[in-house]
């Protein structure tokens, strides 16, 4: 009974492990190169600052193209003022305001003068008359009222002044700086959008690099498996030798040790690839812990065939690089315009309507007053050296933009043929690790046949077991290495 209920435990313990193995195996995510591309370019910050400057740069293109239109402002003040405007002087304002009593007493005097040379003398009919003008004239009480009216209007009250106008200004030439700023913002944009691209190149390169990466390590990391497997079997054998006394236990240990190295290689391997893959979830936005598996990769399917064929003319024209430096040359040729326009004359057309509080169109009356005007205004430098050497300066900027250019074009023009050179390399290299792998198998495979029928030693099939697994490894290397290098000539041509 006892035996019959562990047998049953056991295989209750089998098939759970099982069904967790699989569902593990139906969760685990199979990646290709382009979904990780698409992940990556969706998921990097990189990529999304790089789309925030193209729209920055398309922001400014039409601040610039708005700078050819009319600008409206409006400005208002309200102020309060301690003292009020004074046009007399207070012995002027005092002249005014009596100056009635000045002409009636020039008028009086006037009178006497005349009738004393005319022999009328007679003092007290001159202070009678004089009495009866001050008392009944009405000349010097109402010329004394017109005065102070008048002084009264030529003070102005300033207590309380309010203002305000709506100004529309329109530019008409300003040197050609319009012109040449909303050219520059143009190209600022093209800039911005190769900037942009450069920025998802280097992200998909990037995931290029961690994923072939760990489909290397992954097939090395399967290489370390069947070789431990390998060497165990091996193992197993040998020792059953030594036993028969058909071998030494020197024998037996030279395995063991090997068996022990290809099981720390196989260690270092699945953490490589733990850590790898890791990178590359990274990369994509996706959770570190998750999941992942990549496709294989055989001989077949590791690189196209035939010599490449290296277009270095092509390249030049399609270089990112090449082109934001052509941009950059031109942005330099815009800027000795911009430069340029301060030396040149400024017209500008203003149009307005002015409204103040008191009105100043009435005798300053405590009403509000307003009036609309139209203004031209030429500003034409005549001397000015800042801006004459600033445009000296602009041009050599634009000098250095273009030596710059002419270095890049023969940097590009090396790097291309470089790169051409190394993946011809890399595909002889690749010719070879097949043939070197085929042999190396096909030794084994005839090192085993002959271990087995006791006509080798085991020293010769482990030499056997050792190459064989150098060539697969160098086949491996040899296929990541020219994907890798069709990757970095794709970039280098523009493709």
């Amino acid at each position: 009974m006892t035996r019959r209920y562990g047998i049953q435990v056991a295989v209750m313990a089998v098939v759970a492990f099982c069904s967790l193995y699989s569902g593990r195996v139906r969760a685990q995510r199979l990646l290709t190169l382009e979904e990780c591309r698409s992940l990556a370019t969706t998921s990097s910050g990189d990529m999304k600052s790089a789309n925030e400057r193209i729209a920055a740069a398309e922001d400014l293109r039409k601040m610039a193209l708005a700078g050819f239109f009319p600008k409206v402002a409006a400005n208002g003040v309200l102020m309060w003022n301690e003292k009020n405007v004074e046009v007399l002087s207070n012995d002027e304002k005092e002249r005014i305001n009596h100056m009635g009593d000045a002409v009636q007493d020039e008028f009086v005097n006037s009178v006497v003068q005349a009738a004393n040379e005319y022999g009328i003398n007679n003092a007290s009919a001159e202070e009678r008359f004089r009495n009866y003008v001050t008392e009944n004239g009405r000349v010097g009480p109402e010329l004394n009222q017109i005065g102070q009216e008048i002084t009264s209007g030529l003070e102005v009250d300033m207590s309380k002044v309010a203002g305000g106008a709506v100004t529309v200004t329109q530019p008409i030439y300003l040197g050609g700086k319009l012109i040449a700023a909303y050219r520059a913002a143009k190209l600022s944009k093209e800039l911005a959008e190769l900037q942009g691209a450069g920025v998802n190149e280097k992200v998909i390169t990037a995931v290029d690099e961690a994923y072939w990466r760990v489909v290397s390590l992954k097939q090395k990391q399967k290489l370390a498996q069947e070789y431990a497997e390998l060497l165990e079997c091996f193992a197993y054998n040998v020792q059953a030798l030594s036993e028969a006394e058909m071998a030494t236990p020197g024998d037996v240990a030279k395995v063991r040790v090997k068996y022990n190295e290809a099981q720390m290689n196989l260690t270092k391997a699945t953490g490589g690839l733990a850590l790898s893959k890791m990178l590359l979830c990274q990369l994509c936005g996706l959770p570190l812990d998750s999941d992942i598996n990549v496709e294989e990769l055989t001989p077949e399917t590791s690189a196209t065939v035939g010599e490449t064929t290296i277009d270095t003319a092509g390249a030049l024209q399609r270089r990112r690089e090449l082109k934001m430096l052509e941009i950059s040359e031109q942005l330099a040729k815009e800027g000795v315009r911009v430069a340029a326009s301060a030396l040149q004359p400024n017209i500008v057309v203003a149009g307005s309507y002015g409204i103040g509080y008191p009105n100043m169109f009435n005798g300053f009356e405590k009403e509000w007053g307003g009036m609309f005007s139209v203004s031209l205004v030429a500003n034409i430098p005549l001397v000015d050296p800042s801006a004459w050497f600033a445009v000296r300066a602009a041009k050599r900027n634009r000098k250095i933009a273009s030596y710059e250019l002419e270095e890049a074009r023969g940097k590009i023009t090396l790097q291309v043929q470089k790169l051409g050179y190394e993946l011809n390399v890399a595909r002889k290299k690749l010719e070879e690790a097949v043939s070197n792998a085929a042999y190396a198998e096909e030794t084994l495979r005839m090192a085993e046949e002959s271990f087995k029928a006791g006509v080798l030693n085991s020293n010769d099939l482990l030499a056997a077991q050792t190459s064989w697994r150098s060539a697969q490894s160098d086949l491996i290397d040899a296929m990541i290495e020219i994907k890798m290098d069709e990757l970095y000539l794709k970039q280098v041509t523009g493709l």
